[in-house]
């Protein structure tokens, strides 16, 4: 039986063939009642759009869930490669006797033709990470 992560979420769009759920993501202490003096607090919103026919409409909350196994593929892509990516150039650099500050630039422009590539092959990276609703 396959685990699932489940997210909840607002039903923001829908079609024939799709629904686009926005869900609203917060930090652990968001919701601390001192977060306003707080640099900390984090509140990000989401958007995915989950292919197939739903009996939801707009303004509906939803259970968004994806695969399990799909999370560490997803967080090697978002974040752990480019991390590698600008530690390995940096490395790089800095062991060619390039000037730091040049270096550093180096390193974090890598990430744009990174993601480039990633907006490019973004239809076969959407094939793999599938979500659906709960039911």
């Amino acid at each position: 039986m396959d685990k699932y992560i489940e997210h909840e979420g607002t039903v923001t769009n829908k079609t024939d063939h799709s629904v686009t759920v926005t869900i609203t993501t917060v930090s652990a202490c968001a919701n601390c009642r001192e977060k306003g003096a707080c640099t900390m607090a984090d509140k990000k919103d989401k958007t995915v759009e989950i292919k197939g026919n739903y009996n939801v409409k707009k303004g509906d909350q939803v259970t968004v869930l994806m695969r399990q196994e799909m999370g560490l593929p997803a967080l090697f892509i978002g974040y752990l490669l480019p991390m590698i990516l600008v530690i390995v150039s940096l490395v790089v650099m800095i062991s060619l006797s390039v000037n730091e500050a040049i270096s550093g630039l180096i390193s974090i422009s890598i990430l744009l033709p990174y993601y480039i590539i990633l907006r490019i092959f973004r239809k076969q990276i959407d094939k793999k990470f599938t979500f659906a609703l709960k039911s």
